[in-house]
């Protein structure tokens, strides 16, 4: 089963579009495909689905919506005896690949682009995030009804994709020559899409004056400031006000992207004839026949056609039909003026990225110079667009790799003059019957097959063995895709005799049986043996360790850190990969096995590398992941106690940070891998220790940012690594955060009760740090259920035990939670007392974090004393703390209590502006919170 949410809902099993039922049940289904791989709580359904309108029966009817899903999505694969849909953790989950949901891929984008930008490659970092946003084809969950669609649960996950544009514009600005004008017409569509985005519209300002666009890019500063006025009271931020600075600047006193600044006009305003073929092959073989059949269909005196052609090329997966729709596109593209499209639509995709007609109309929409404000919503308003743009023209479109006629519909020009080629491995009938030439490929004869390895290894060459040639072309059945496998291996290596592989291949006759008659690719394992046995050592190690990866994809960076080895090395054992066919790079810098290769790998892992080898692969992953998001929270938070750390293993190679956002931009961009690798069975299995380290590394960030359902699944992760270890401490850790999370969703029972167990078993391990934190959250629970005095006395053994371990930070931020449950009990000169104590203790120890927190409490305190200008004044101190160190959470937090503070006074638009702030920031990071803002921003 593959899904998709980054646009329509749609599901699909094998090549059959699912019926996904009513519009509660899609809707259940996007909640639980918008949270993969975590069990989502069924009072998180409910609130999904009823919000405060939940009836009763609410829980009833998910079951019933469940049982519904199970029958439509299936089992998992290989595990015909599960379903995909299982119940977990108090609720339900979808446990699904990156191969299977377009949400998956797109962060996995996200991950690969973040590793480039750290390794420098800002051109790569462009493309990857380029590739990921191409996989949005319109709003999160289209289709589904609005009341659903604006729940925080989905919202959150829509902000991904105006971050993850911001992160393309950084890179393609810092990257510089032609890729900021990568972005630009994506940057575009952003914008569109988020009018009220000030960091977006200041990027698109940028880019805008960096093409050469200066007028427009005026224009843009002026729209924005002006919505942001009238519609929020704003005036331009930083960023904003940055960007307007340079393009009001003299061009010599720009700022420099380190390439010239681009003159050229921009891509919105291009008007040259689109020209979008791959190159040709150029040892292109044999198919004469069907290039006469091809070529019969058009006018033999190269006038253009009375009526639109369009030639179905259909065959065997690995037969060559897209070799032959590009050959043919070039023989005829002088015919075609008005230029060539093409667009690779991926229906037979191993990873499930079917391409939906709407992504690529607009694609094509974009190439003949169709303005993104101008491309119409309506995928069928697209396709009347895009047709009306071709009349009158002669155009060549080729649309490769098609699933089904419904794909490819759509994208079918009906304008005389212009020739539509499809490639699939399918037959197309529907298209047939509505007047398609069907082009049928077939395997190549002996001849063909003879020249194809010639012009690929030489005619010398095969002359010197004739009949070891002749034995070759029989036992590949004439199948391009392994002839080429076979011309890849000896073109390699020279010295490969061809008799000695011819055989080989007649002593693998029964593997290769299936090349005869079926799809190579179902039986590629065919070539693999003696494809592996010719491999560099160097290169089988990485073959076989990559196994080990926790997704579906790697990149050099995480196969660096797998194998241990410098980038460089690892680097050119992967191109050997790639050209024994061994390993693709579907995209720059990301390689993809076959799932039938990455069984192959494993199984050959088990017979070559021993479990200790294998061990030390995943603990060298995981040290990479552990020091990093380490280091980060030492630069996030450097005063909050952490673990102590054994150094890292050789190889490992963990990341370093010069800032706090750096640090920020890395645990946000890896907490995906982070979830993946902790929960990847053999990553447990191996290194139980680190599993609970990295989650109790990354705690504070994911609670930080409200990402309290990842922190569940995370933890519960953890959880089952400490106790399949029996790892005290590490139990210790992971019940503590699991209670934590438990609170913040509201289940206080479970939260006590995950608290009260880490409380045990801290002490047993005579970790007094940890209990002390521990009484600490039982200690902010007792306080949520008004239970003051209980809170105290948790706050009075914590501060004991800080003293008595001498952990001067954890005193000082007891005297602050101590005062904040005086402000609680209505004793506010108290709590000045205390969080005065806090703010000292604070300022002594250099601890910039917690004295803006101390600020922030006496600030709360004098709000509840009535004196309000005093509250809006030690707000504004920890405003500038927190701004000064990058939180941008606890920085709209402070904006909130100032507004707070400033309606109480009576001043009401001031704090309309404060709280408007704060909700900007707030829906930037996609934090539960924004809704509270927002109700105080309602009329």
């Amino acid at each position: 089963m593959r899904a998709t949410v980054l646009g329509p809902l749609k599901a699909w099993r094998g090549g059959t579009e699912l019926d996904l039922g009513p519009p509660m049940r899609r809707a259940l289904l996007a909640v639980l495909l918008t949270q993969p791989d975590r069990p989502v709580l069924m009072s998180e359904i409910v609130d999904v689905l009823w919000g405060d309108t939940a009836p009763q029966s609410a829980p009833n009817l998910v079951h019933r919506h469940v049982g519904a899903l199970r029958k439509v999505l299936g089992t998992q694969p290989g595990r015909p005896q599960l379903p995909l849909l299982v119940r977990a953790s108090g609720g339900y989950r979808l446990q699904l690949g990156t191969d299977q949901l377009d949400l998956l891929r797109f962060r996995a984008l996200r991950i690969d682009a973040e590793e480039h930008r750290r390794a420098g490659d800002n051109a790569r970092c462009v493309s990857a995030l380029m590739d990921a946003l191409e996989l949005w084809r319109g709003p999160l969950v289209s289709g589904l009804p609005k009341s659903v669609r604006t729940h925080p649960m989905f919202t959150r996950v829509d902000r991904e994709y105006p971050d993850a544009m911001k992160d393309g514009v950084d890179a393609a600005l810092d990257a510089g020559g032609v890729h900021p004008e990568r972005v630009l017409l994506p940057l575009h569509r952003a914008a569109a899409a988020h009018p009220l985005d000030e960091a977006l519209h200041a990027r698109l300002v940028t880019v805008l004056h960096r093409t050469g666009d200066t007028r427009q890019a005026r224009q843009r500063y002026d729209d924005i400031r002006r919505r942001l006025s009238d519609e929020l009271g704003l005036d331009p931020g930083p960023e904003l006000a940055e960007a307007a600075e340079e393009i009001h600047r003299p061009r010599s006193e720009s700022r420099s992207t380190g390439d010239e600044i681009l003159e050229k006009p921009s891509a919105l305003s291009h008007t040259a004839p689109p020209a979008q073929l791959p190159p040709d092959l150029g040892v292109f073989t044999g198919r004469q026949a069907e290039m006469a059949l091809a070529y019969g269909l058009l006018p033999a005196d190269g006038r253009s056609a009375q009526s639109v052609v369009i030639s179905a090329i259909g065959g065997m997966a690995g037969v060559g039909k897209t070799a032959l729709s590009i050959h043919w596109a070039h023989k005829v593209a002088h015919r075609y003026p008005d230029g060539q499209l093409y667009a690779d639509l991926r229906g037979f995709d191993p990873g499930g990225a079917t391409v939906g007609p709407e992504q690529i109309l607009r694609s094509f929409l974009d190439a003949l110079g169709v303005p993104p404000e101008h491309v119409p919503v309506d995928v069928d308003a697209q396709a009347s667009l895009y047709r009306g743009l071709l009349t009158g023209k002669r155009i060549l479109v080729v649309l490769d790799n098609a699933r089904d006629t419904d794909q490819v519909r759509p994208l079918l020009p009906d304008a005389a003059g212009c020739l539509a080629i499809v490639t699939s491995r399918t037959f197309l009938s529907p298209l047939v019957d509505e007047g398609a030439h069907p082009v049928a490929l077939d395997v190549l004869d002996d001849t063909d097959a003879h020249t194809f390895l010639s012009r690929r290894l030489g005619h010398e060459r095969l002359a010197a063995q004739p009949q070891a040639v002749q034995d070759i072309i029989d036992s590949c059945a004439g199948l391009p895709l392994a002839l080429a496998i076979v011309s890849a291996r000896t073109a390699m290596n020279p010295q490969v005799d061809l008799a000695a592989l011819a055989a080989e291949l007649r002593e693998e006759d029964n593997r290769l049986a299936t090349l005869s008659a079926g799809d190579p690719t179902t039986d590629i394992e065919t070539i693999l043996s003696w494809s592996y046995q010719v491999l560099t050592p160097l290169a089988a190690r990485v073959f076989r360790t990559l196994s080990l990866h926790p997704g579906a994809e790697t990149t050099l960076a995480t196969a660096s850190s797998l194998l241990g080895l410098p980038q460089a090395r690892v680097a050119r054992a992967l191109a050997e990969l790639i050209g024994a066919h061994l390993l693709t790079e579907r995209f720059p810098g990301r390689f993809v096995c076959h799932d039938l290769l990455r069984s192959y790998a494993s199984e050959l892992l088990r017979v070559h590398d021993s479990p200790a080898d294998q061990a030390e692969a995943v603990h060298r992953l995981l040290d990479h992941l552990l020091h990093g998001a380490h280091r980060a929270s030492a630069k996030l938070a450097p005063h909050r106690e952490r673990l102590t750390l054994p150094a890292p293993v050789d190889g490992s190679a963990p990341a370093e940070f010069t800032d706090r956002q750096d640090a920020a931009r890395w645990m946000e961009t890896h907490t995906p891998l982070i979830l993946a690798a902790v929960s990847h069975g053999p990553t447990r299995l191996h290194a139980p220790t680190r599993c609970w380290q990295l989650a109790s590394t990354v705690e504070l960030h994911l609670d930080r940012h409200g990402r309290w359902q990842e922190q569940l699944t995370l933890q519960t992760a953890a959880l089952d690594a400490a106790q399949r270890s029996d790892d005290l401490r590490g139990r210790a850790h992971a019940h503590r955060a699991l209670g934590f999370g438990h609170g913040r969703l509201g289940d206080t029972a479970r939260a006590k009760e995950h608290l009260t167990t880490a409380l045990e078993l801290f002490a047993a391990a005579s970790d007094r740090g940890g209990e002390a934190r521990t009484h600490r959250y039982l200690a902010f629970f007792e306080n949520k259920e008004g239970r003051h005095d209980a809170a105290l006395a948790h706050y009075s053994v914590a501060h004991a035990l800080y003293t008595d371990t001498g952990q001067h930070s954890g005193r000082a931020q007891v005297h602050n939670e101590v005062g904040w449950t005086h402000i609680l009990r209505g004793d506010h000169t108290q709590a000045l007392v205390e969080c005065r104590q806090a703010l000292d203790l604070h300022h002594h120890l250099d601890d910039t974090n917690g004295e803006a927190a101390a600020w922030d409490s006496l600030g709360y305190a004098h709000h509840h004393l009535g004196a309000y200008e005093k509250a809006v004044d030690c707000y504004r101190h920890a405003l500038t703390l927190y701004r000064l160190l990058h939180d941008r959470y606890l920085e709209a937090d402070t904006l909130v209590h100032i507004g707070d503070s400033q309606e109480s006074a009576g001043a009401g638009i001031e704090a309309r502006t404060s709280w408007s702030q704060a909700l900007l920031i707030l829906d930037e990071l996609a934090h539960p919170d924004a809704e509270t803002v927002r109700r105080r921003l309602s009329p």
